[in-house]
């Protein structure tokens, strides 16, 4: 049975997926029962050269979406408008969509939820996190049963590239970044990539399907790579830990916490050996204890055929004529202040070397309720860097005892603060 294929966006993802449905179209209908034709593709360029035929090219947007022929819309172009407006549009007629478009669900999601469950049909956005990694379905189909602790999340191809070659060139951020760049692994711009936007946005959508408490993206604590020195990824393989850029969404003091921020991961844990430009998702459940799934984040070739997995379930279901409902279904929930998230702190400080300091450091820290766990000493002259391990403690308390250290007069610099993973919640 036929359904027509509308497609916004012909870029590297959308050219890729309007390319496999016209080659696998005779494979895809003997896999899966239902033959896609792919109706209208809408670019910005007319001009630019397409790995698919011309004939399919139109730089008219709404067309796609209100052309009869087009039952199911496929919207590849990002951004947040006309993206969002185009979404809605579809859903009000009756078609499913499937998106990749992570920051538009981080922000719109619970109008564009509500929109899809009012007209019964498809919203899916499998490539939203994690490019080809199927990761959505599992979450809020195989999961669904599940009350799930933890998620930890390697939720950004660029940074992890990043800081794996740091690890392993001990070359500087700036110069990591740089050849990033060159290499393709990170944008002109990378500000959304290094500075944990992209990952804030793949974290509410997780935390919806995880906990069904919509947390928006404004609000989840996030803190980016930007200021991760060599020197501090040297330091924590010599205590046993790796540096990683962690989306983490957890259920925690009768609510959920959402964050993203750089995160020490020891070097025995599954995520510690996630490197270069993959991503991965570390689940933890009570029953289900502990699953890893990983893959490549990006990329044309496996974000398309996520992408298509879901136009398959999505026109499975609208020939079936059946009346779904969005993968994510919000309830109440509350949202957990940042500073009430209990944690471990490595901390590097730059003291002078005389006696009495550590006995000082020791007592700041003790005065807001944080307890050290290890202390290591490196001497140069009158100088000394001292690293320090805490104990779990609140997120205000470390907090306030770095502001503390920041002004004693024999700490010259509280030069990084970086959180330690905790056990499971």
């Amino acid at each position: 049975m036929r359904v027509g294929v509308g497609v916004l966006g012909g870029g590297t993802v959308g050219g890729t997926l309007a390319r496999k449905l016209l080659a696998e179209r005779e494979n895809i209908a003997a896999k899966s029962g239902v033959e896609l034709e792919l109706v209208k593709v809408a670019v910005r360029d007319l001009d630019r050269e397409r790995p698919f035929p011309a004939e399919y090219v139109t730089d008219d947007l709404q067309s796609v979406v209100d052309d009869p022929d087009v039952q199911l819309v496929v919207e590849l172009m990002g951004g947040i408008e006309p993206a969002g407006d185009l979404i809605l549009r579809a859903l009000a007629a009756g078609k499913p969509v499937v998106t990749a478009n992570k920051a538009l669900i981080a922000e719109r999601g619970p109008e564009i939820f509500e929109a899809a469950t009012a007209a019964g049909v498809s919203i899916l956005f499998e490539a939203a996190v994690g490019g080809g990694i199927p990761l959505i379905r599992p979450l809020s189909e195989s999961l669904a049963g599940e009350r799930l602790n933890r998620l930890l999340g390697i939720v950004n191809g660029t940074t992890n590239y990043i800081l794996s070659a740091m690890d392993a060139d001990g070359a500087p951020y700036a110069d990591v970044l740089a050849e990033a760049q060159r290499l393709g692994y990170a944008e002109a711009d990378p500000t959304a990539d290094v500075g944990g936007g992209d990952a804030a946005a793949k974290a509410t959508i997780l935390a919806g399907l995880a906990f069904g408490v919509w947390v928006g993206a404004d609000a989840v604590h996030t803190e980016g790579i930007d200021g991760i020195d060599t020197l501090d990824i040297e330091f924590a393989r010599d205590l046993g830990y790796c540096v990683k850029l962690l989306a983490v969404a957890e259920s925690v003091n009768g609510g959920v916490s959402v964050r993203v921020h750089p995160t020490l991961v020891p070097l025995d844990h599954p995520l510690a050996n996630v490197r270069g430009a993959h991503n991965a998702v570390f689940v933890e459940g009570p029953d289900i204890g502990d699953l890893l799934f990983m893959g490549p984040g990006a990329g044309g070739g496996p974000t398309a055929t996520a992408v298509l997995g879901d136009v398959i379930d999505a026109a499975r279901d609208l020939l079936a004529g059946t009346r779904v409902a969005p993968r994510i279904k919000l309830g109440e929930g509350s949202v957990v202040p940042f500073g009430e998230i209990s944690s471990k702190w490595y901390i590097r400080l730059e003291v002078a070397d005389a006696p009495g300091v550590l006995a000082q450091i020791a007592g700041v820290f003790g005065e807001h309720g944080v307890s050290i766990m290890s202390v290591w000493q490196d001497g140069r002259g009158d100088d000394a860097t001292l690293l320090l391990v805490t104990h779990d403690a609140p997120e205000a308390a470390h907090q306030a005892a770095v502001r503390a250290l920041d002004g004693l007069d024999t700490v010259k610099q509280v030069a990084a603060a970086i959180r330690v993973i905790s056990p499971e919640p």
